[in-house]
């Protein structure tokens, strides 16, 4: 496989990327190292990853960017699907010219790594998957209820922390609607077929315990990564860190920076 570099940019960029009804806010530190494009937590913004990139440093081509009414930038849309969140990397990469990269995805972002990934096998480069994309079927009816109840609860003082970029500018409805989403794409019959499919090398670095707002208990979603593993040998577990599910990237963006080592060197080997 050739291992081909984006087109380097001299300096970094920031700026609004369009697409469908929406814009999004983008930040790329430019260069001509490999490209690593960040997907974010499913109301997080690309803050979250300075961690990882201060770790891999500038011999890096770091892409980061709000989804769609995240951050304090990213401009609201009409469609706040999982398949919007899909096609939002392709228009990042495309706006930025970058044909080929390496995918890093925590939470929500690693089920969208995890597809985009699965459909890209000639562009992705790897996919690293930060306590995301386990195959379990957590969302019950009771749960359903139980997200929208939560949500609606919150609605009160969500616009007050949206100036801060802590919340997104999307509704309560909306918001409980992304979650319930996930949940039916969760489930083993669903995303189970995704992963099997993930042909480029992908590595998961895992949380120990639970976090505030979880859904199903994390330990025992994460009991399904062994079959994962076993179906497809390109997958495997790098890491299992002792962190909680909200906290990894801000104190084990170690391992998530050693994995994204471990696969570009994984690439390298698959270059004749």
């Amino acid at each position: 496989m050739t291992h081909n570099r984006a087109p380097s940019t001299d300096s970094k960029w920031t700026g609004m990327v369009s697409i469908d009804d929406t814009a999004l806010a983008v930040t790329d530190t430019g260069g001509s190292g490999i490209p690593v494009i960040y997907l974010n937590g499913q109301f997080a913004t690309q803050r979250y990853w300075r961690h990882v990139i201060a770790d891999l440093g500038p011999r890096w081509r770091h892409i980061t960017y709000d989804e769609r009414a995240r951050g304090r930038k990213s401009r609201r849309s009409a469609d706040y699907s999982f398949e919007a969140a899909v096609r939002d990397v392709d228009a990042v990469l495309a706006a930025r010219g970058v044909d080929r990269a390496l995918v890093v995805g925590w939470s929500y972002g690693a089920f969208v790594a995890a597809h985009w990934a699965s459909r890209n096998p000639d562009r992705a480069i790897g996919a690293i998957l930060v306590d995301g994309a386990q195959p379990y079927d957590w969302l019950t009816e009771d749960m359903e209820q139980g997200i929208r109840k939560a949500f609606r609860r919150w609605a009160w003082f969500m616009p007050l922390l949206r100036p801060t970029g802590l919340t997104p500018r999307m509704t309560a409805e909306q918001m409980a609607n992304s979650n319930i989403e996930l949940g039916e794409l969760a489930r083993a019959h669903t995303l189970g077929p995704v992963l099997d499919h993930i042909t480029v090398p992908a590595r998961y670095v895992v949380a120990s315990g639970e976090s505030f707002g979880s859904q199903g208990g994390h330990e025992q979603i994460r009991t399904s990564l062994p079959a994962v593993t076993e179906r497809n040998p390109n997958i495997q577990i790098s890491a299992k860190v002792p962190s909680n599910h909200g906290a990894i990237l801000r104190k084990d963006f170690r391992a998530v920076a050693d994995a994204v080592r471990e696969v570009v060197a994984l690439d390298h080997l698959r270059d004749p």
